[in-house]
């Protein structure tokens, strides 16, 4: 019994040591694994702000083509109203199922950014439909438009923690 008194002391250091190394690789694993799923979150809320974004991307450009039909605009591709309207109505369809996923996974600043975006949109349309001729208010809608857009993207890079980005105003014209 003596023996087994004088190695208890070694036994219980061994005890201890292998309970230390069990409860450190349990936390390193929870810790990995969290980091993980928010990684994979991070991800799916980019997938779907991009999805969501190229949907209403459509939509815009249908608009810019049927405003130059009408004399607004100075898109190179000009399509009458009555040809743009089942696209219309397609882009229309095809946003909806990513602008579900973005009330489900986006951020309430993101969605609150999409929806003045997409509100902007809705308007353009309903101009269009209307067939007004009038390039001075088609420029204002297009600026609240791009100011929409800028205002979305940078919602989106500040819930994704990304560095600022590119405001995306191309220059259309050449300077002179």
């Amino acid at each position: 019994m003596s023996a087994f008194l004088q190695q208890l002391p070694a036994l219980v250091g061994v005890v201890i040591g292998a309970l230390g190394s069990y409860l450190a690789l349990v936390r390193s694993d929870r810790e990995r694994f969290k980091r993980d799923r928010a990684e994979r979150w991070e991800e799916r809320r980019l997938a779907v702000y991009s999805e969501y974004a190229r949907s209403l991307k459509k939509s815009v450009t249908l608009t810019y083509r049927v405003a130059a039909h009408i004399g607004n605009d100075p898109h190179p591709h000009p399509l009458p109203l009555a040809e743009a309207e089942p696209l219309m109505a397609r882009a229309a369809d095809d946003r909806d199922p990513p602008g579900e996923a973005l009330l489900m996974l986006g951020s309430r600043e993101v969605v609150d950014r999409a929806l003045v975006w997409v509100t902007v949109v809705m308007e353009m349309e309903g101009f269009q439909r209307a067939g007004t001729r009038d390039p001075g208010a088609w420029q204002a809608l297009l600026e609240r438009q791009r100011l929409g857009r800028e205002g979305y993207y940078a919602a989106v890079r500040e819930d994704l923690q990304l560095p600022p980005g590119h405001p995306g105003r191309w220059l259309t014209t050449p300077e002179t």
